[in-house]
């Protein structure tokens, strides 16, 4: 029997959590924030000491309650990558998941700088596994770490190998096969896969929606060289901001920094503590070609000493999501004083991500840069998720019996839904949050198919016998039946 439970990430795009029970074994794959409510709380995106309850009351962490019964048989805690909307969340749940965290590298070194950094007391054991690798945890359970490219290195897909066939947990990824930094993804252990026979497949709907595939990174740091090297940036100050985890984009920027001759420095928390990981994971090597400023105190004495030759260098910030306590907006605002002149650059390697509490926080520094008459350059980016081809492509070479859309809101997972329909490859798929779904010969179910809302439903014949989960609803699609 193989139960998946969705615990967040289900109606939002965040807080990434799902528990996957094997017989009596249960597994925790993510268990990331929900940026919005967590940034609303504490006006910045790195993590900070909070209560969890208070965390999990306002939904800035998974509510772990559906999985309450299943704890006693919690066997590991699976993060996929170190994006904060997927391991946000371990420092203050773990302790109440009291079992160890295994993940790749990268991710490994972000968590323990969190921990540390935050003086969290994290008791689980936290151990790293290589992508491409395989742990045998039973004679009945085997887990894989398959590579895959993200916005963050050594993302990877997780599957289990079980009696019943091959669960694939495919949350954040994306098909680029022009990666700047490490390897492409491994399509020939995907494919691999998909002969063995993949039983369910749970993976990233957030661009389900968007009809091409998505460019590259080699492609986003063409932009990037556009606007940095194309643009004539002479004794102009020159600012940068992206996403701390995206170690790729902060490469692209020292690269074209070196070739502008310019200092680099880089300025917050976030920064220092991703770039730090990715040293010790040895995927980088930034010390001989930047400075990087940690704490306010210190970034406000620093720009005060750049301040007279500020021309002269680059200055990498956090702050891309406008986020009031982070490095850009108090440069903007005034509270570090480094004043901003006519038509110095500011460089926004990002999109904003499309929440009311980013987006209003975004307009206030861009109309406050436009005040200072400051050049903004917007967008200069490509995301690191799948879009609707590369969905397409991902299930025409597992060829899962079964799809659960996660990763997004109503609409992202129901545009996945239909994909997985369109795509004529699918037993079943089922949407929502806070639902079990049940795998095994004794829920094999017959029904009638009928529309509610605009979806096909699967209505089984023991229809009481179905988890009514508020907020969550059930759509199950049989292609063959239909």
């Amino acid at each position: 029997m193989i139960e998946i439970t969705s615990v967040g990430g289900y109606n939002e795009v965040g807080k990434n959590c799902t528990a996957v029970k094997i017989g009596k074994d249960v597994f925790v794959l993510d268990i990331g924030i929900y940026l919005e409510s967590y940034i609303k709380l504490t006006q910045d995106e790195d993590i900070v000491r909070h209560d969890a309850s208070d965390l999990m009351e306002i939904g800035a962490i998974p509510d772990i309650s559906s999985i309450t019964d299943w704890k006693d048989n919690l066997r590991m805690i699976l993060p996929t990558h170190a994006h904060l909307d997927h391991i946000g969340g371990i420092p203050y749940l773990a302790g109440k998941l009291k079992s160890p965290i295994m993940c790749t590298p990268f991710t490994s070194e972000v968590l323990r700088a969190i921990i540390s950094d935050k003086e969290v007391k994290v008791g689980n054991k936290i151990s790293s596994m290589s992508s491409n690798s395989i742990f045998n945890f039973s004679d009945d359970i085997k887990i894989e770490f398959v590579h895959m490219t993200h916005s963050t290195p050594h993302t990877v897909m997780i599957a289990f190998h079980t009696k019943q066939g091959i669960i694939v947990y495919a949350n954040d990824f994306k098909f680029d096969l022009f990666p700047t930094l490490g390897k492409k993804p491994n399509f020939k252990r995907l494919e691999e896969l998909g002969k063995k026979g993949v039983y369910a497949m749970i993976a990233d709907s957030t661009y389900a929606g968007d009809a091409r595939r998505m460019p590259s990174e080699a492609v986003a740091k063409q932009k990037l060289m556009e606007v940095m090297l194309g643009t004539d940036s002479k004794n102009k100050t020159l600012i940068a901001t992206t996403f701390s985890s995206h170690i790729a984009r902060l490469a692209s920027m020292v690269e074209f920094g070196k070739k502008l001759n310019r200092k680099i420095v880089f300025l917050g928390r976030s920064l220092a503590k991703y770039t730090a990981a990715a040293e010790k994971a040895g995927i980088i090597n930034f010390k001989k070609d930047v400075e990087i400023v940690k704490y306010s105190s210190q970034i406000k004495k620093r720009l005060r000493q750049i301040y007279p030759e500020k021309h002269k260098y680059l200055l990498v910030v956090t702050g891309h999501q406008g986020e009031p306590g982070a490095t850009l907006s108090k440069i903007a605002n005034g509270e570090f004083k480094f004043a901003l002149g006519q038509e110095d650059h500011i460089i926004f390697s990002c999109k904003t991500i499309p929440t009311p509490t980013n987006i209003d926080n975004r307009a206030r520094l861009e109309a406050t840069l436009k005040g200072l008459h400051a050049r903004i350059f917007k967008d200069v980016h490509e995301s690191g998720h799948a879009a609707r081809e590369d969905l397409r492509d991902l299930i025409s070479i597992l060829k899962p019996k079964h799809i659960i859309p996660a990763h997004g809101n109503d609409s992202m997972r129901g545009a996945l839904a239909e994909l997985a329909v369109d795509s004529f490859c699918v037993e079943g798929a089922v949407q929502g949050a806070g639902v079990i779904l049940r795998f095994g010969i004794e829920h094999q179910k017959t029904g009638l198919f009928r529309i509610r809302d605009r979806h096909l439903c699967f209505v089984p014949d023991d229809f009481k016998d179905i988890p009514r989960i508020q907020g969550g609803s059930h759509l199950f699609h049989n292609p063959k039946e239909v």
